[in-house]
């Protein structure tokens, strides 16, 4: 089977300390759905990348199981440390914890399952990563927990029919699987980049934008970008303790990961009753905005998780004003 690799990303800055709550969880809003939510807890992200370091403050507590798919530590499949950065990178913006130091993610209370598919360099091969969205399909925890969402900010040029296959029946089982677009983009709309498995229909594509809400120049366009997320200088946790901003389509995905565990809570919570992938994914992309970008570029536009609430506080004072109205009237 093709090769495939660590969609390429630039590292900003790397930091011995860090105290804040990241810019990239602030603009999506993640905070808005937190108590309600019980920030993602009890659902379990897969992340299919480098590895995580395990030990790191900001992950203690929310790795729940992890595996090793590639030749690195002697093949051990049970070191599934992250010998690279990128894999520690993800899983900060999707769990990290809350605990007033360090950083914080989307989801701080959501747990990880931890699948190495790809090297220290960065490389993999295809059927590592077929394995790895195999095993978390069919993973179940301790206390027979299942996996709703899989993260993945890797890719390759080529189309293979058993990856699609894989990603299917993972759909079938109402997981969400997320992928990076790409960072290959020329920055025009009109010259498509695909990489896979971000171009397959049945996954949520995620391109990336800068915080000021333009289309990042180097995020992939192609007519099956979903949305858009954060991914220009994304501060996250990184391996040796640290922290690190990075810039990549790779780092808007786990926005977009950690915004679905809480989702799943929140609607599951409210219509009390399981629900279906496609469920979910109508339920994030509601809390969508349009940027005015083309669709290819920015899909439904970038994730605004408290934009429901938004519009439903409008619509309470619109009715609130209009039944006033109605009242004046009648009294003359």
């Amino acid at each position: 089977m093709s090769d495939v690799q660590l969609i390429p990303y630039k590292t900003e800055e790397i930091l011995d300390v860090s105290s804040e709550v990241p810019e990239g969880i602030d603009m999506i809003e993640a905070e808005a759905l937190w108590e309600r939510t019980d920030q993602g807890k009890g659902q379990v992200v897969a992340i299919i990348d480098t590895g995580c370091q395990t030990d790191h403050p900001d992950l203690k507590g929310r790795i729940i199981e992890g595996r090793n798919f590639t030749t690195d530590y002697d093949s051990d499949e049970m070191n599934f440390s992250d010998n690279n950065g990128h894999g520690t990178h993800v899983a900060g913006t999707i769990a990290a914890v809350e605990n007033g130091n360090g950083v914080v993610g989307a989801a701080p209370q959501s747990n990880l399952l931890i699948l190495k598919v790809l090297t220290g360099v960065g490389n993999g091969n295809m059927e590592w990563i077929i394995n790895a969205i195999d095993y978390a399909t069919n993973w179940e925890g301790p206390n027979g927990e299942k996996v709703r969402v899989i993260s993945m900010s890797l890719g390759g040029p080529t189309d293979v029919p058993e990856l699609h296959e894989s990603i299917q029946e993972a759909l079938k089982k109402d997981i969400s699987v997320v992928c990076a677009a790409g960072n290959e983009g020329d920055g025009r709309a009109d010259t498509p980049e695909h990489a896979y498995p971000g171009a397959y229909n049945e996954v949520i594509q995620v391109g990336a934008i800068d915080f000021d809400r333009n289309l990042a120049e180097f995020t992939n366009t192609n007519d099956e970008i979903d949305l858009v997320a954060p991914g220009v200088n994304i501060l996250s946790t990184y391996t040796g303790g640290k922290y690190a901003k990075l810039s990549g389509t790779s780092m808007a995905t786990p926005h977009v990961s950690g915004a679905l565990a809480l989702l799943i809570n929140l609607a599951e919570g409210q219509f009390e009753r399981s629900m279906t992938e496609a469920e979910i994914f109508s339920q994030l992309i509601k809390r969508t905005i349009p940027l005015g970008y083309s669709k290819k570029g920015e899909g439904n536009g970038l994730i605004s998780l408290a934009l429901v609430d938004k519009f439903d506080q409008l619509y309470r004072v619109h009715n609130k004003q209009s039944r006033s109205s109605v009242s004046v009237n009648r009294s003359r």
